[in-house]
Order: structure tokens, then C-alpha cells, then sequence
């Protein structure tokens, strides 16, 4: 099978958030690496086809490579996170088929407020929230209680998130809004602070989905604060990282796994998500919060999804040949380059 491993390059100056976010941004070129590696070992041929600047260029070796399947790892363009849909787009309007969710999917659950707004519509529980658009100078937050949570909208991967992102009253408050306004250059989502065990939840499937087991990410005491932070996800060398520790299996009881599995696979179905996703929870008091739901995560050996997957007795290169074949599936239904 001639696949084309297609992932995003970023420019060596972002044009909006912190230095060091380039570290997550550029990511995705690993992950391409690990994705071809593990195509090749299960006997396929795989090709890197890098998405830089020249949206042309990209267009013109994918036509030369002639891909029966496109492994899509893009998660944006050109260091803009919000056209990760346009990309997936793209691939439909070529008429190649792709691994992953759809434009729609995708740019859905790149915005945290709309997500938000679904779910809640649909009864699946999450932390009360606000949005304060940019330009905006006093949010209205009467209904929520602190301490409060401020995030980018639309970013993912925890950029924008440090120990200050949780905030005790107004003054850090609209410290915190400032920053990420100035600083991401887009609205800020402001929710209730869960203080509860943080649980991820791997999803597998279309039709027939699937979780995989449960992982749990456990914070050492030594944290000023219990969030996965940038520095706790990407930076090895910091304190953060070193406290945060995955654990998987997650140890729950029967009552707390089916709930998290249950609006694991209601969030994954309502959102349109495709082959594979991941839907990070706070379990507090029995009650499962949906913090985010990631179409398209990080599917890199060491990432979450692909420890979910071992536990699962799955490995790397089964993981990924099962994604293929999922868009193979679709492939042979039609929706395929004629």
C-alpha cells in the first residue's frame, strides 16, 4: 500500500503565543517519523510529505507520489492551529482518502466554547464556563465559582496553560484574560476549576467504536497546582514534568469506569469524530467532567492514545495499521480518488 505520511511544518518565528511553544507545534514532525517507521515494519510503502508554506508545492508531490491512503498528521498550517480543518478539507476536495475525523469534526473541537456549548446541549457534563471575546474588559462570571480555569479558545496540546491559568480572584482574573488575549490573540474560555483525578479516555472505532483502558494522569504534591501545563506535557527537564505521571490502567471501580467510558463514547459520537480520538475528563465525586475532546491527538509511541493502545495489548505498529485500515474502509465505500 503506497501511503503518503502528510504533517505540518511551522515557521521558525510563530506568529502568535509564547517562543518555546514551537517545541509542541513542530511535534508533528516526530510523529510522522514514528508513523512511517511503523507503516514500513508492517510492510507498506510510506512517504514524508511535509505541509510548509506553499500550499502549491504540497499539492503538487502528493499528485507525483500518487498515495492510495494519506496518513493525515497536520494539526494546522503554517503555525495557524485553526486550519487543521481546511487541511483535512483539502484532502476531500483532492479525493484522496485520509485517516482521522472530518473538516467539521475537526474544527469543532478545535473550539473549546463550541464543544462546550454541544455537550451541554446534550447533557453530557463540563465545567461552567464562559468565553471573553477579545476586546472585551469585564468578563461576566457572577454564575462561576472559583478558583477558575482560563484557557485559549482554540489552542490544544496545553499551550497557554501554566500555574497561573488557575486564578482565586478578579484581579488575576483579568491578569490572566490580558494574557491570553495579548499573547494568542484570541478569545479566552474561562471555566470552573474541577479539582478532581485527571482521566483520559482513548476512543478507537466508527461504527463499532470502542475505548481502550482508562489512563489516569497523577500529580505529585510537590505541584503548585494539579493541571497537566505546557511545561508538564513537552518540557522534560522541568519540575512539572517529572511530577506528572501517567498511569494506565487507571484504578477505578465498576461504577466510575462505565460512567467515563459511557460519556467518553457519547462526546466521541456527538462530535462526529472519526478512527480515533481522546476525551479528557475530571472525575469528581463520581460525576465525570468533559474537559476537551481531541480529534486527531498526538498518536506519537509515548503519547497517550498509544499507552492506552499497550495496555490494550495493541502495539505501535498494530495501532497504526488499524487506524489505515479504517480509512481504507471508506475507501472501498466510494469516497475515494476516482
Amino acid at each position: 500500500m503506497n501511503v503518503a505520511v502528510c504533517f505540518n511544518q511551522v515557521p521558525d518565528t510563530l506568529r502568535k503565543g509564547e517562543a518555546g511553544d514551537r517545541i509542541s507545534e513542530a511535534g508533528a514532525e516526530t510523529e510522522a517519523y514514528a508513523v512511517r517507521k511503523a507503516l514500513r515494519a508492517i510492510g507498506h510503502k510510506a512517504e514524508l510529505t511535509p505541509l510548509g508554506s506553499d500550499i502549491s508545492k504540497f499539492i503538487k508531490e502528493l499528485h507525483a507520489l500518487e498515495p492510495e491512503v494519506i496518513f493525515n498528521l497536520c494539526e494546522g498550517f503554517w503555525g495557524d492551529s485553526r486550519k487543521e480543518m481546511h487541511i483535512a478539507a483539502l484532502f476531500d476536495l483532492l479525493g484522496y482518502p485520509y485517516t482521522g475525523s472530518p473538516p467539521l469534526s475537526l474544527g469543532l473541537t478545535q473550539d473549546k466554547v463550541r464543544t462546550k456549548d454541544v455537550l451541554v446541549r446534550h447533557g453530557l457534563p463540563t465545567p461552567r464556563f464562559v468565553l471573553v471575546k477579545t476586546g472585551e474588559q469585564f468578563p461576566r462570571i457572577s454564575d462561576l465559582i472559583f478558583p477558575l480555569f482560563v484557557k485559549p479558545r482554540f489552542e490544544d496540546a496545553s499551550l497557554g496553560i501554566t500555574f497561573e491559568s488557575i486564578v482565586e480572584n478578579e484581579p488575576e482574573l483579568k491578569k490572566r484574560i490580558r494574557y491570553i488575549h495579548d499573547t494568542y490573540r484570541q478569545g479566552a474560555l474561562v471555566e470552573e476549576f474541577i479539582d478532581g483525578r485527571e482521566i483520559n479516555a482513548a476512543v478507537l472505532g466508527n461504527t463499532s467504536s470502542e475505548t481502550l483502558p482508562l489512563s489516569e494522569i497523577r500529580f505529585s504534591q510537590g505541584l503548585a497546582r494539579p493541571i497537566v501545563s505546557y511545561a508538564g506535557k513537552w518540557l522534560e527537564e522541568s519540575t512539572e514534568f517529572s511530577n506528572t505521571e501517567p498511569v494506565c490502567p487507571a484504578p477505578l471501580n465498576v461504577q466510575e469506569e462505565f460512567r467515563l467510558r459511557d460519556v467518553a463514547l457519547r462526546a466521541y459520537k456527538l462530535l462526529e469524530c472519526r478512527d480515533y480520538a481522546r476525551v479528557d475528563i475530571r472525575l469528581r465525586d463520581g460525576v465525570p467532567y468533559i474537559l476537551e475532546v481531541n480529534a486527531n491527538p498526538d498518536i506519537s509511541p509515548t503519547a497517550g492514545l498509544a499507552r492506552s493502545a499497550l495496555a490494550a495489548e495493541l502495539s505501535y505498529p498494530k495501532l497504526i495499521d488499524r487506524i489505515l485500515n479504517m480509512a481504507l474502509k471508506r475507501k472501498e465505500s466510494g469516497h475515494a480518488k476516482p
